[in-house]
């Protein structure tokens, strides 16, 4: 039974195609909440009792509010939607921000490369212009936002896998599995406590 001091979260999820999305999806769908997929492709998925698929994406500000329109929250995957290309993240972001600003969702969690946050070596004047962007653009939205950097991914595992599957995957794929289920547990307790809002956080696995 769900806790009632628990409010039901309908959340948009963006991303949601990527093994992140997927242990996204299964934590909380066993937590009760209810999740917008946005995907570009309703032919290839199933729905399932509290999981609903939606056409959309971030190309620009209209699509964007459309996509997260009857949402309560959104958690963006941007490393899962530009992989490795923060230029990209950036336009997405902006989209994001300027697509929110019309609607009356205030939560956002943004999951991306925000190890330059750190000062990591390796990323180029151009990588730290676009990040230093988003985050202004975060800091100007008035939204309640929390940033964290981006797992490393283990493409290919389905929601099946993700629920009661582990044991037919070889062993280093069914340690990427628990580390993403254990990062999907950490921004869904995030959501529901009201953590972390205008922090930039690393989950430890």
């Amino acid at each position: 039974m769900k806790n009632a001091e628990t409010p039901a979260l309908k959340l948009v999820l963006l991303g949601a195609e990527s093994s992140q999305g997927n242990a996204l999806t299964v934590q909380l769908l066993a937590r009760q909440h209810e999740v917008i997929a946005i995907v570009d492709d309703l032919s290839r998925h199933t729905a399932r009792p509290g999981l609903h698929y939606k056409i959309g994406g971030l190309a620009d500000a209209d699509q964007a509010e459309q996509s997260m329109a009857g949402g309560s929250a959104v958690i963006a995957l941007l490393s899962a939607l530009a992989p490795g290309d923060l230029p990209t993240q950036r336009k997405l972001c902006e989209a994001l921000l300027a697509g929110l600003a019309r609607t009356t969702i205030r939560r956002l969690l943004l999951v991306g490369d925000f190890q330059v946050l750190e000062g990591a070596s390796g990323h180029s004047s151009l990588e730290r212009e676009c990040m230093d962007r988003i985050v202004d653009g975060l800091q100007r939205s008035g939204l309640q936002w929390t940033v964290i950097n981006a797992p490393d991914d283990a493409p290919g595992l389905s929601i099946e896998q993700f629920r009661h599957n582990e044991a037919a995957l070889a062993p280093d794929q069914a340690k990427r599995l628990r580390d993403l289920a254990r990062v999907a547990a950490g921004l869904v307790d995030t959501l529901e406590l009201g953590l972390h809002i205008g922090e930039h956080l690393n989950f430890v696995v």
